[in-house]
């Protein structure tokens, strides 16, 4: 960035004075437009007795060069599961710790179910509709109560990790001075162009609440600076959600989960087939999962899909490329694919189209 004509780089804590004035350690700079990227940071729960105990968040744990005895990771979705899959490749004895009753609850009930068995079947353990989670000192333990229906009602670990997910890092930048409006969670509020309430003030990145992924940040920046530089009309609404949980095998997802197609009485079709029916997983002997497609009865748009299997991260890009051409299954379904592929079975999918069970959602 240093070496970028025309640009300079301001180490300090930035806060704003006005509307257009932002001060750094008493020095104030004026602007005309003003871009807030300034991320989140993890968010630490307000549980009884987490004052008394030390423990770990997705930042600091890149820190640790040891293999904990036994990683208590309270927090179910994406952080805590990747976490908890590494460390107990690693070595570690793991428990996760989850209030919902499910992991992952944004995603369909049998991604999860999916899931948790495949770390089940690691050794992890698992313990979810925790209600009333709570830390303590026992010696050289950490002690976390989870009170579930099931199990017994204390997890005893040497090492805790709260992976309850981020919150952004717009606590204290001045916002109110500038006007700038955030949601009940800290979150900056921002229209299509990504522009906030205040006329050249953006926010771009995690502080937005439109993602939060590395590829979602990106793209804040391309379509901001497409429409400033380059006189476009893109708007962030126009994104496609699309995203991933690597763990071994990955997730990936795009567009609707099974829920949200189904809102405003949309009848929707699915179309779903076993890892262990691609010729290349069962090649790897990594044949766990599957992949579900959900398609709009009426329009036979592509509505949205999970992929969990080998190689889920990538073979869903080529579903979100159909959507974003506005493709319809059909035409997806005539494409022919490489043999042998994961993409291969994609066609067969779409081909095999009927209406939801309750196992698919």
């Amino acid at each position: 960035m240093r070496g970028l004509k025309g640009a300079s780089v301001i180490k300090g804590h930035a806060r704003f004075k006005d509307r257009n004035s932002v001060e750094i350690d008493g020095n104030v700079f004026q602007a005309e437009k003003i871009f807030l990227d300034v991320g989140g940071r993890p968010l630490v729960p307000k549980l009884k007795g987490i004052d008394k105990v030390p423990y770990l968040t997705n930042q600091s744990l890149m820190d640790v060069d040891f293999v904990p005895e036994h990683l208590i990771v309270v927090g179910g979705s994406y952080i805590g599961l990747e976490f908890a899959q590494m460390f107990r490749r690693f070595g570690s004895r793991v428990t996760i710790v989850e209030m919902a009753p499910r992991l992952i609850a944004r995603e369909d009930h049998d991604v999860s179910r999916t899931v948790e068995q495949i770390l089940a079947d690691e050794g992890i353990d698992v313990r979810l509709e925790a209600k009333c989670i709570k830390a303590r000192r026992n010696a050289d333990r950490i002690e976390v109560g989870v009170e579930c229906h099931e199990g017994a009602p204390l997890v005893s670990g040497s090492h805790v990790l709260f992976a309850t997910g981020r919150a952004p890092a717009t606590s204290d930048l001045g916002l109110d001075r500038a006007g700038v409006q955030v949601d009940a969670r800290g979150f900056v509020q921002v229209n299509d162009q990504l522009e906030t309430n205040v006329p050249g003030v953006y926010a771009l990145g995690d502080c937005n609440g439109r993602g939060a992924f590395t590829h979602t940040s990106y793209n804040d920046y391309e379509i901001v600076a497409d429409n400033l530089l380059e006189g476009g009309k893109r708007k962030v609404t126009d994104r496609i959600p699309i995203y991933g949980l690597f763990i071994d095998p990955p997730l990936g997802r795009v567009g609707m989960n099974m829920e949200q197609a189904r809102q405003g009485g949309r009848k929707v079709l699915v179309g779903k087939r076993r890892m262990a029916n691609v010729s290349r997983a069962v090649e790897r002997g990594e044949s766990q999962g599957f992949m579900k497609v959900i398609v709009d009865a009426q329009s036979r748009k592509i509505l949205g899909a999970a992929v969990l299997g080998v190689a889920g991260d990538e073979v869903v890009h080529s579903l979100l490329d159909a959507m974003y051409a506005g493709e319809t299954a059909d035409q997806v379904a005539r494409g022919v694919r490489i043999h042998p592929t994961v993409s291969e079975l994609l066609p067969t999918t779409l081909q095999e189209l009927r209406e939801p069970k309750d196992t698919d959602a």
